[in-house]
């Protein structure tokens, strides 16, 4: 028995039903907020660490053996991918101290934030095709009700556009796990994997790629069915903004990779066609939305599809290199991107507005603030020795040993527009002056349902900018081993015959030798 694989799911839950048995209590909402996830913090660190010392880590659930129960299993990649949703968890949970209005307490906003990173990390520990499934309509359901939280027009519009294409993922995830189930009669994944060399008629396999691609794409905002995304994380109260920035797609990122690495035959040469080609319009299609914008949150919200591009580039070109160059971009953007919209709120908080035109004077005004835009923005755009200039570096150099020059040229040119997206923002907010006709709102957060304005505590919206800025920045100078713990991901997903083994034990061994002539 090992608690530490299950504890990231449980207490997160735990924490939500202690917030909701205190729902009139705003004080004790709040301190479960942050006590609740400075918790989820320790535990994953913990799990990372055993992950560290024994790559793999699996718990049966109601004593139930593999493939008959439900497992839960971390590898290096579940455990990377918890701590940082951990990471995120408590910089949200500080930053929301200072931004959530009264309503959105009264109204369930923290509960549903722990519901969330619940499911989250369900999604990253899973061993079971169904229950990954579960775990996502639990984020769907947590971030719906998140998203429509103070039910402004502009909120419905987008969840309108949320809603309806991620519930078209999940009807084309569920009908893939029936085809499944129906064609191998296991849910498990790595009881799956096994059968799946085994099934008689090949072409049930390729369907089933397809449908998953499509699936995770959607939940990912790949090309082509994206568009809900721009749409609608423009419109929450901004730390709702930025949870699902930092977390949401890539729940459906890591389902790609764990898909495409362990149950699929990565010889089916169109699969790896069909992820390059999308991989290239998503990082295209995403960086020209974000250079046509002048909106603060959408611009950033059209770079989380571009930046998606990257991530399933390094699944598509399938060398241990790009996979842990891809698993690298998705780490170093979890931070970044959060970060961007953290810095997204305070400038509105100071300045009334996400228009970039009627916004100014920042640098001299708050230059700390400006430093740590810098950092994250130039991380973005793959400045060195920023975070996000190692993770694209990986990405193209394996691109070009993979000799995909195409691709890999059009990477280049991404980052390029990234970069004029970033310039733009600092000129307009930070570097030119304030326009004459923008009012300086006074500093103060939503009001409550008693229509009472309430003084914020600015250091509780820096604090976690500034930690996360220097996040950034040290997954860049120390890089190196960084880099160590993400090749290591890259050989555990690249050969699966480990992940199988630890979950199936004596089984995976036998039909190993079964299997051997």
């Amino acid at each position: 028995m090992r608690p530490e694989v299950a504890l990231p799911i449980l207490l997160p839950l735990l924490s939500g039903a202690i917030s909701l048995l205190f729902w009139r209590s705003r004080p004790m909402q709040r301190f479960i907020a942050v006590s609740g996830n400075i918790g989820l913090l320790v535990v994953s660190v913990w799990l990372f660490i055993a992950t560290l010392s024994d790559d793999y880590i699996t718990m049966q659930m109601g004593g139930w053996p593999a493939p008959f129960g439900i497992t839960l299993i971390a590898d290096m990649l579940s455990a990377v991918m918890v701590l940082m949703t951990a990471i995120i968890g408590l910089a949200i949970g500080i930053y929301s101290l200072a931004t959530t209005g009264r309503g959105h307490e009264k109204f369930g906003y923290y509960p549903l934030m722990h519901l969330l990173l619940a499911g989250v990390a369900g999604g990253f520990l899973t061993g079971d095709i169904f229950n990954l499934y579960v775990w996502f309509e639990v984020m769907l359901v947590s971030s719906f009700a998140l998203l429509i939280l103070g039910g402004e027009r502009p909120q419905m519009e987008g969840a309108i556009k949320y809603v309806t294409l991620n519930l078209l993922a999940s009807v084309i995830f569920l009908t893939a796990i029936g085809l499944t189930y129906g064609t191998v009669g296991t849910l498990n994944m790595a009881d799956i994997a096994l059968r799946f060399d085994e099934v008689e008629h090949q072409g049930m396999l390729e369907v089933l790629a397809v449908m998953y691609m499509i699936a995770f794409g959607i939940k990912a905002a790949a090309f082509p069915l994206f568009f809900w995304l721009p749409a609608s994380y423009h419109t929450p109260p901004v730390a709702v903004s930025a949870l699902f920035a930092g977390l949401l797609t890539k729940v459906g990122v890591y389902a790609l990779f764990r898909v495409f690495t362990l149950l699929f035959d990565q010889s089916m040469g169109y699969v790896q066609t069909i992820l390059l080609w999308g991989a290239g319009f998503t990082m295209v299609t995403g960086v020209l939305g974000a250079a046509a914008q002048y909106e603060f949150r959408r611009i950033l919200s059209f770079h989380i599809v571009s930046q998606i591009g990257y991530m399933i580039l390094g699944l598509a070109l399938y060398t241990p290199l790009a996979i842990a160059g891809g698993v690298f971009a998705v780490v170093h953007n979890i931070v970044v991107k959060t970060n961007l919209f953290l810095i997204s709120g305070i400038t509105h908080r100071l300045q009334g507005t996400y228009q970039l035109k009627k916004m100014g004077g920042l640098y001299r005004e708050r230059p700390w603030l400006a430093v740590a835009f810098f950092i994250s923005a130039f991380s973005l755009a793959g400045i060195p020795p920023l975070s996000g200039f190692f993770a694209k570096f990986v990405i193209v150099r394996a691109g070009i040993e993979a000799g995909a020059y195409v691709i890999t040229a059009v990477a280049l040119g991404v980052s390029l527009i990234t970069l004029y997206s970033m310039v733009k923002i600092w000129n307009e907010v930070f570097w030119k002056s304030l326009p004459d006709d923008n009012e300086v709102p006074e500093e103060t957060t939503p009001a409550g349902d008693d229509g009472r304005l309430v003084k914020p505590s600015l250091w509780m919206m820096y604090l976690p900018v500034v930690i996360l800025a220097l996040f950034s920045l040290l997954i860049g100078v120390f890089a190196e081993p960084v880099m160590q713990v993400m090749n290591h991901i890259g050989e555990q997903l690249f050969h699966p015959a480990g992940y199988i083994e630890a979950v199936l034990g004596e089984v995976a061994q036998s039909a190993a030798g079964e299997a051997s002539p």
